[in-house]
């Protein structure tokens, strides 16, 4: 593991394993953060390497060898100061940095990862925790696709991108300020389909590290009587707005709107369950429908799609994580699968238990068709 990383990461970033490690280590410095850091505080390092997938017959790129990334992630172990740390168990939030070297710098450049991250637990003993690791932000990209002299990167058109990353791992408790892990990761880098070519990278392999808590990772836990939320069923609707690059003269960034209406049920006061149906109207396909003279007396038919679907909201305080999947009942001329899923975040500006409008909340979601993104949407909804 650690030859295939050392052998695939160039020495700038070795330097900057090293030097990470070093503070780590170096007993002056720890002693520092001791004193100025608060129980549950700690400091995440991991040296990750892996391939690159080629999720689609479009990825025509060259796949390297190996590719290598070094992850730090500031996190603090949650102790129930707030319900939903209680109720979710304490989890651990971070704020992580990745720097990704996918082992072409001429193709795919290298990336710069910066995302807030939930850490749960999916088994617990005494000294050992098996966990998983949810984060979500934005990616920096050294080098894009250069229309229309660049013939080999297809994957990535602009700078800025979003960066997703799942860890999971196995973790070995040495005492209350160390911890050792080893574990498998997924990165993805993606525009949401702003600008093309927008495959994306994906990245999959195996990781190890180390975290250091300077006080301790066991901070004393707040343990309340919480009152007890019903299981209560919302009526819900959520208008979002996606920007996507036209197939058309000029290749135009023109909007799609998309509307969902759905029912919810609370469930165990920390997660909802939500069913219902939506709509979206996309005018990068009508603006490619029109350009092409495709279906000239009915367009507007092959422009939208909808859906019906199903999901789960996981709430940790005013941020609720959204896993759903999605049928499709129509679809647009440009037909993909037959199901998509989509990812993301609502935030909530209101949510309380009486009233008639129980939550208003701002939403940011990513549609895909397995592990090739399509577009990324943002809204708002309401909950009654």
């Amino acid at each position: 593991m650690l030859y295939l990383f050392t052998s695939s990461m160039n020495k700038s970033t070795l330097h900057l394993l090293i030097f990470v490690l070093s503070i780590l280590f170096w007993s002056p410095a720890a002693a520092q953060l001791k004193n100025k850091t608060k129980p549950g505080f700690g400091i995440e390092v991991n040296t990750m390497t892996g391939r690159i997938i080629r999720h689609s017959a479009n990825f025509t790129s060259p796949i390297p060898k190996f590719s290598a990334a070094l992850d730090a992630n500031f996190v603090w172990k949650t102790y129930g100061k707030k319900e939903w740390q209680q109720r979710r168990n304490f989890p651990v939030i971070g704020m992580g940095v990745t720097y990704t070297d996918y082992g072409n710098n001429q193709v795919y450049g290298r990336c710069m990862g910066v995302y807030p991250n939930l850490q749960i637990n999916i088994i617990k003993r005494k000294n050992f925790e098996w966990t998983l690791r949810l984060g979500d932000g934005l990616g920096y990209v050294t080098r894009r696709h250069r229309y229309p002299v660049d013939t080999i990167n297809c994957a990535i058109s602009t700078r800025i991108n979003d960066f997703a990353i799942v860890m999971t791992d196995l973790r070995f408790h040495v005492d209350d300020h160390w911890q050792l892990q080893v574990g498998a990761n997924f990165t993805h880098i993606s525009n949401g389909d702003y600008y093309q070519p927008n495959l994306g990278v994906n990245m999959a392999g195996m990781h190890v590290g180390v975290q250091y808590y300077p006080v301790t990772y066991k901070p004393m836990p707040i343990i309340r009587d919480l009152p007890k939320l019903n299981n209560r069923w919302l009526a819900e609707m959520r208008y979002s707005i996606s920007f996507k690059e036209a197939r058309a003269k000029g290749n135009p960034v023109l909007p799609s709107y998309v509307v969902a209406g759905y029912a919810s049920r609370r469930w165990q006061g920390k997660n909802k369950m939500f069913f219902g149906a939506d709509y979206a109207w996309h005018g990068d396909v009508y603006a490619f429908l029109k350009y092409n003279g495709i279906h000239e007396h009915n367009q507007r038919d092959y422009a939208w799609d909808g859906a019906v679907f199903a999901g789960n909201e996981f709430l940790v305080g005013r941020v609720g994580i959204i896993t759903q999947l999605g049928v499709y009942y129509h679809q647009t001329y440009l037909k993909f699968d037959d199901l998509y899923q989509k990812y993301g975040v609502h935030l909530y500006l209101i949510r309380k238990e009486t009233g008639t409008v129980k939550e208003l909340f701002l939403s940011a979601l990513l549609l895909t068709h397995e592990i090739t993104a399509q577009f990324s949407e943002f809204g708002v909804g309401v909950g009654l």
